[in-house]
């Protein structure tokens, strides 16, 4: 009877097997610190993205105005700038494109911009090398020769500067004041070299400072705005420029309450950042 029982008991034990101990998942990582993409392999010196790698936030949060300025490749001098606006949870396309012009040499990585350094390589911006700075990047206070009252009546809604003949965009390295705008009734003049604000021509008569290599990094480019062109296919010495229709255009639209930003890539690049950030798809 005891063989029995312990034959029955075998049996039943090699058709019932043990449950074999669940080793817990894996927990996912949340889908906003998720690095691995696909991403073919290419020429770490080629202007675009490393490898397999994605930014790990999203800048676009919180901003209601895009300007998105597109040239066709990284050395390239004219493209265009397109303007969106956040309506009803949905990118709105504001009109045509602007025509612009860029940096004499083309684009490089900016600084400061909010596409961190892990998702960028290839060139990055350097003081007078003639490029503009490619990225993300906040929209700072606008100027000009004219009153911010004055301004203010036109439906400008930044923060303006009335530049006089003593004011400067500090580009000299060594400054204690690189890359910002400064007067000299307010500061003891430390540089050797800067851009008068004030300027001869008109290209400074409206303009829009970039936050660029903010915090400030010696070297790493100063003084980028978007200011009126000295006309169609003429380049700069690294900001972006368009007609004086258009500066103006730009500054009654831009709402420093709705975040503005300033996004500079080539058109080939685009296409990640829209998947990255949900930015409008441009044709």
């Amino acid at each position: 009877m005891k063989k029995k029982i312990l034959f029955f008991l075998l049996v039943w034990s090699a058709c019932n097997p043990a449950p074999k101990e669940s080793k817990p998942e894996k927990e996912k990582e949340p889908a906003h610190i998720q690095t691995e993409i696909e991403m073919p392999e290419q020429d770490p010196k080629e202007f675009g993205f490393k490898h397999g790698q994605k930014p790990l936030w999203t800048p676009l949060k919180g901003s209601h105005q895009i300007m998105i300025t597109l040239v066709p490749d990284d050395t390239t001098i004219e493209g265009e700038l397109y303007r969106f606006e956040i309506e009803n949870e949905q990118w709105k396309s504001l009109g045509e494109p602007y025509p612009v012009s860029i940096g004499k040499t083309g684009l490089a990585w900016g600084k400061g911009g909010a596409l961190s350094d892990n998702v960028k390589r290839g060139i990055f911006k350097k003081e007078g090398d003639g490029k503009t700075p490619a990225g993300i990047f906040n929209i700072g206070a606008a100027f000009g020769n004219a009153t911010q009252e004055e301004m203010r009546e036109k439906g400008v809604k930044l923060s303006f500067l009335d530049v006089a003949d003593n004011f400067y965009c500090v580009d000299d390295v060594k400054s204690e004041h690189y890359n910002k705008i400064v007067s000299t009734d307010k500061v003891k003049k430390d540089w050797t070299s800067a851009e008068e604000m004030l300027r001869k021509d008109d290209l400074y008569d409206l303009g829009i400072f970039v936050e660029h290599n903010t915090p400030v990094e010696a070297g790493d480019g100063s003084c980028i705005i978007i200011h009126i062109w000295r006309g169609e296919g003429k380049p700069t010495h690294g900001c972006t420029a368009t007609t004086r229709e258009n500066m103006m255009s730009l500054l009654q639209w831009l709402d420093p309450q709705k975040n503005p930003l300033l996004i500079q890539i080539t058109k080939d690049k685009y296409p990640q950042l829209q998947t990255w950030f949900g930015l409008p798809e441009i044709n």
